[in-house]
Order: C-alpha cells, then sequence, then structure tokens
C-alpha cells in the first residue's frame, strides 16, 4: 500500500519561517522548492536553507521532498549536491518529458546512495509531467524507475506548451488529466493533481477536488495551507464511504466462510473487483487516522 498523499505543500526554499511553518500543518508532504517558487538571484541561498530544515526541524510524519530545477538547466546539479547529503525523503523532477530524466535521476540517486551507504532505493522520486511530449511519453516514463513514486499533473506549463487558453473548466488540460491517472494506475503509481491558483475560492477548490477523486487522483499540490483543510478533506474516504466498505466487508467475510463467491450485497453484485475497492477505502482511512 502506497503511503497517504492526499496533500503534497509547496513551500519557497529560500525561507525557512515557511519551511518551518509548514512542519506544524496537517499536510502528508512537504515540497522545499528549488525551482519556480525561488528568484534566480537565490538559488543558492535557498539550498542552504533546506538543508538547514532537513536537518534541524522535526517534520513528523510528514514527508520531506525537494522540488528540483529542471534537469536541463545548470542549476539540477549543485541543487542535488547540496541537498541529498541531508537525506531528504524524496525529489520532485519537473518538466518531466521522456524516460531518459528520470533515469538519470535515478543513476544519481544510486551513486549517492552507494556512496554514503544507505540502502540501495531510499530515495524516492515523483515526476512532474507538464508538456506535450511528456503526456506522449506517459507510458515509458511511467515504468522509468522502481524509484518512482507517483506522477503529478501540472496544467498550467502544459496549457502554455499547447498554446492552450486555460479556462475554469479545465476543458483544456481534460484529455492530459485523464491520461496522467491512467498512465499511473496502469503502472500502480500515484495520481497527485494539479495546483488550484485562486486562493480565494475555496469552493471552486473543493469542486476541482471532487473531480480529481472521481477521476482516480489520490491528492493534490496545494501552494497554501488554506488549501490543506479542504485537500485532505476530499481525498480522505468519508464517513459514510467507510461505514459502507465495513459492512461489506462483513459480508464478504461471512460469505467467504461459507464457500460463496460473488454475491448481492445492498442491490449490488459484489466480485473481485469491488472487494478490493472497499479494501483500499479502508486502508486509506486506517492511513488518515479515520479508524484503527
Amino acid at each position: 500500500m502506497n503511503r497517504l498523499r492526499r496533500s503534497l505543500l509547496f513551500m519557497p526554499g529560500d525561507s525557512l519561517p515557511k519551511i518551518r511553518k509548514a512542519t506544524t500543518l496537517a499536510v502528508d508532504c512537504i515540497v522545499m522548492d528549488l525551482e519556480d517558487g525561488v528568484a534566480l538571484s537565490q538559488k543558492v541561498a535557498a539550498r542552504q536553507v533546506v538543508v538547514e530544515a532537513l536537518q534541524s526541524f522535526d517534520f513528523g510524519a510528514r514527508e520531506r521532498f525537494v522540488r528540483l530545477n529542471e534537469i536541463e538547466r545548470e542549476h539540477f546539479l549543485p541543487d542535488l549536491e547540496a541537498t541529498i547529503g541531508a537525506r531528504p525523503d524524496g525529489y520532485v523532477l519537473p518538466k518531466v518529458s521522456d524516460v531518459d530524466q528520470l533515469r538519470q535521476l535515478s543513476d544519481l540517486l544510486d551513486w549517492a546512495e552507494a556512496r554514503r551507504n544507505w540502502p540501495t532505493g531510499v530515495i524516492t522520486i515523483l515526476a512532474v509531467i507538464e508538456s506535450a511530449l511528456g503526456i506522449m511519453n506517459l507510458r515509458e516514463i511511467a515504468q522509468a524507475t522502481p524509484r518512482l513514486r507517483a506522477l503529478l499533473f501540472g496544467a498550467e506549463d502544459l496549457a502554455s506548451d499547447l498554446g492552450a487558453m486555460r479556462t475554469p473548466q479545465g476543458v483544456e488540460v481534460a484529455y492530459a488529466r485523464s491520461a496522467v491517472v491512467m498512465a499511473a494506475a496502469a503502472y500502480r503509481l500515484q495520481a497527485i493533481d494539479m495546483v488550484f491558483f485562486d486562493l480565494n475560492d475555496l469552493a471552486g477548490l473543493a469542486a476541482e477536488c471532487e473531480v480529481a477523486r472521481q477521476l482516480g487522483y489520490v491528492g493534490k499540490m496545494a501552494i497554501h495551507p488554506k488549501q490543506l483543510p479542504i485537500i485532505n478533506h476530499a481525498f480522505a474516504p468519508t464517513a459514510a464511504e467507510i461505514e459502507q466498505a465495513q459492512r461489506l466487508m462483513d459480508a464478504y467475510h461471512a460469505r467467504l466462510a461459507a464457500g460463496i463467491g460473488a454475491f448481492e450485497f445492498e442491490g449490488r453484485l459484489v466480485d473481485g473487483p469491488v472487494v478490493r475497492a472497499a479494501e483500499t477505502v479502508l486502508a486509506r482511512a486506517r492511513q488518515a487516522g479515520l479508524i484503527e
């Protein structure tokens, strides 16, 4: 079972106070950003801030990620070299468009782990898919490395790459949004939905989260703490879903003991996929601390 990644909060890597604040919030993953969230003149200072945060802050159960600059840029290797010794839980690689980019990062992490006598594969990778080429290469990208845990959908850069006009409905990125979650499901990865940029439209955020969950996304990127309660709530099972899943599993185990395969439950035929869906609901509920 993948670990819970309902909410991924991006914090600028050059702001120690903001990263410290993130460690007090109800968030599953904290992403310390060295890419878009940091001005060019602050890149070097940001690396030092991220290392200090990793070495001195208590992140609790929150996963600690660093977003690198894209792999073709001059800042990528210095980002990695400066931060790897502080042993983040993983790296977010932006603008992934082909399999070689992930393999290159994975090879560098292999070398870094071996040099430090760390277990192989302890550092994970999350890949941001935000270009037309990335969408076209999803099958290969999703199989690039065992380190890869999730695909993150970046709608803004994708729309720019397409020359598309962004709309509140998101019709211009609908195909790509579905393609990312399809590829993630096919190769047993998690799919994390796009950023919602209007910080004052919390109702709009909730609506977008609902659609994302219906599509199969398990979490969403956040850029402000006020977004976290809505995101965490949206990507956790509801009380009604948990109760129904528990009833179904009770019925399933009773039928299993009696040697019965498929059966009817509350007007619906229950077979293997339905049982697995109920098991997933209960597993995510446990991860979220909603049930024991």
